[in-house]
């Protein structure tokens, strides 16, 4: 067993990234998915510049290839992945979206093969299925509110949140080399940053910066929405990438996906979420996998 700063790191994002899906829970949910995209991604800019400038000021030599790259991650997992992400959310409801999301680690997995030459080897396979299989344990359910919704756009909703995860997926791949090049906290500086851009342009052709400043005016649990921006955005972003940064990108998508089974203890805990059979199960099974994935 070989559990290393990369593992630790994946980990320790999943859990950190439970904690701020708690905080947004407990705000009362007052603000759009949109607007609270835009808003946190916009704090961790600014959290993450001021991070620059105490830690790393000096400017990296960046190519014209690698500033593009970063760029073109950001825009697509960030600004692009993002918001079909949320408008998939909106079409299928948040059990078929875990389900769905659980093409991550698939998705990765396979995009690392093909671009960065990464292996899993042995039971890390068999690890990753395990951890897999606990996700949908845990994560689906029958909705009663979803059986009303039409075949098309159900098979709609779901075409456009697998697409969205493909987005997430390539955009981290496309960061990952990029970050054994580059400053670490440039790269996630940049990616935020260019994800925060796509985010404006979006407002600007849809031409509703009026609505969204009255909707940020309206909310009524700024707390718990800036400390879950910080936790989910700043903390978990660096968290994210430094795992990528120290393990392989197929391990690490693995184990960022165990967020959902922190989720389930931590509502357990704070937010008095009862518990069946099938997600003790689940649980179980998805630790087993990830036993399994950090072997060497």
């Amino acid at each position: 067993m070989n559990f290393g700063i990369g593992e630790f790191y994946s980990l320790a994002c999943a859990l950190v990234w439970a904690v701020a899906v708690v905080l947004f829970r407990k705000s009362g949910e007052s603000i759009s998915p949109f607007a609270l995209n835009l808003f946190k991604n916009a704090l961790a800019s600014v959290l993450l510049g001021i991070t620059i400038a105490l830690v790393s000021p000096a400017v990296p030599a960046f190519t014209p290839l690698s500033l593009a790259t970063i760029v073109l991650s950001g825009l697509l997992g960030i600004c692009l992945g993002d918001s079909y992400y949320l408008r998939a959310l909106n079409a299928i409801g948040a059990s078929r979206m875990a389900v769905a999301q659980t093409l991550y680690s698939p998705f990765v997995i396979v995009l690392s093969a093909i671009f960065l030459r990464e292996r899993l080897h042995g039971l890390q396979w068999l690890g990753a299925a395990c951890v897999l299989g606990g996700i949908v344990l845990v994560t689906w359910t029958r909705d009663a509110a979803m059986s009303a919704v039409d075949a098309r756009r159900l098979r709609s909703g779901a075409a456009i949140g697998v697409f969205s995860v493909l987005l997430m997926a390539i955009g981290i791949v496309l960061a990952k080399p990029m970050l054994a090049l580059h400053a670490f906290l440039w790269v996630v500086w940049l990616r935020v940053v260019a994800g925060v851009v796509g985010l404006l342009a979006v407002v600007a052709i849809r031409r509703n910066a009026a609505a969204l400043v009255a909707e940020y005016r309206a909310v009524r649990h700024w707390p718990q929405i800036i400390a879950g921006s910080v936790a989910g955005t700043y903390l978990s972003m660096m968290l994210w990438l430094a795992g990528y940064k120290y393990t392989s990108a197929s391990i690490a998508a693995v184990l960022n996906e165990t967020a959902a089974l922190f989720i389930v203890l931590l509502a357990v805990l704070f937010l008095h979420e009862r518990v069946g059979r099938r997600q003790i199960v689940g649980i179980a099974l998805a630790m087993l996998g990830v036993s399994l994935m950090v072997l060497r």
